[in-house]
């Protein structure tokens, strides 16, 4: 009888686990990675005319102290790169890692969907951010789905029932990640609370805009990012879009995979008001709605307005400056502080497991440092 059972359990699961390939590659690989792109097929984000960044008169003249190098390392960190005025004032890089290595973005990669979506209206591709999703996405079109705006989904309220989880394999974010029916998913996805009224953090809203956007325009997103955004700001490299399956579509999500110079360059756009080599890339007018926060939305925690969040953008007022930033979740970061002309970029494998202010304590860390070089080259 016992072996009856252990056979029937066993039969069972094989069944289970057949059916969910990504769960077996969720435990083959347990922990997400920033050299992911390396499992992943990908597809390319063409760079055009390369326009290298100049290096300041003072450029790595500052020393990290003893302490924020050993957080640096504790943090398991490969790249941090300081912008000011547009000149490079401060690079470093570990673990083997330079000026040209790959990374994945994870969660940055919404901030640069958020900037295509913007080019998407300007060019007439999508009429805007109140129209009903299911007018692109037409399996939306039903009782459930019906009311959702595009709006809802840019500021992380659209009430649909995804489970934000890597760390449980059975999650959607997990299944997302290593699945290969990703559209498949999304589609499928339903309105569980009310959209435009609480801020709930889905990586599957990212994925719905990145549908919208290909049925849109006709484009798939590595290419249309090539050509509305990567082309025009003289990235060197080409970047690499991760996909769910051989041909299939861009985990928009997660997976753009570039280096801290041509990040970089994502943060001197923004910080240029969308505009490169007096070339309007992204309209002003989007970077403007993009940077300000969805206080129409309530926390779910504490019921109060959200201050932290636009349009896939993230935000802090820290010791009187106001910044900007795309945020990954292994501490990948993007910087944007106006007040300084300046652009920070941190990647690496970890970020810190410990908050402040409900943000990743590491958050200050980067920008405490970069405040420290700037005002180190200011006082020369």
């Amino acid at each position: 009888m016992k072996r009856l059972k252990l056979f029937v359990f066993l039969l069972i699961a094989s069944s289970v686990f057949t059916s969910c390939g990504y769960f077996w590659r969720a435990l083959v690989y347990q922990k997400v990675d920033i050299d992911d792109y390396k499992i992943f097929p990908n597809r390319v984000v063409e760079a055009g005319e390369h326009e290298p960044w100049t290096k300041s008169a003072d450029y790595n003249s500052y020393t990290l102290s003893d302490t924020t190098f050993e957080r640096a390392m504790d943090l398991k960190s490969v790249a941090y790169l300081v912008i000011q005025d547009e000149k490079i004032l401060y690079e470093n890089y570990w673990d083997n890692y330079t000026d040209s290595s790959w990374s994945n973005s994870f969660s940055g990669a919404k901030s640069i969907v958020s900037l295509l979506v913007g080019v998407a209206i300007e060019e007439g591709h999508i009429g805007s951010v109140n129209d009903r999703v299911s007018k692109y996405v037409t399996e939306y079109d039903n009782e459930t789905n019906r009311d959702l705006r595009i709006k809802d989904v840019l500021t992380m309220s659209s009430g649909l029932n995804w489970h934000e989880a890597y760390a449980n394999p059975w999650s959607k974010t997990t299944k997302a990640y290593y699945g290969r029916k990703l559209e498949k998913m999304i589609l499928k996805l339903k309105m569980k609370s009310e959209p435009g009224k609480y801020f709930h953090y889905f990586s599957g809203d990212t994925e719905l805009l990145a549908i919208i956007l290909r049925r849109a325009t006709g484009m798939s997103l590595a290419d249309y990012a090539s050509e509305k955004l990567w082309k025009k700001i003289g990235a060197k490299h080409d970047a690499l879009w991760s996909l769910d399956h051989e041909g299939g579509i861009e985990k928009a999500y997660c997976c753009f995979n570039s280096n801290a110079r041509d990040f970089a360059r994502i943060g001197q756009l923004v910080l240029n008001d969308g505009s490169w080599d007096g070339a309007q890339v992204v309209p002003k007018s989007w970077l403007e709605q993009s940077l300000k926060p969805a206080d129409h939305l309530l926390t779910e925690d504490e019921n109060k307005p959200v201050d932290f969040y636009g349009y896939q953008w993230w935000m802090v007022n820290h010791q009187g400056h106001m910044t900007y930033y795309a945020r990954g979740l292994a501490g990948q970061y993007i910087f944007i502080v106006p007040d300084l002309d300046m652009v920070i970029v941190r990647l690496g494998h970890k970020r810190s497991k410990e908050r402040v202010n409900n943000l990743p304590s590491d958050i200050y860390l980067w920008l405490d440092t970069g405040l420290k070089i700037a005002q180190t080259k200011n006082a020369q």
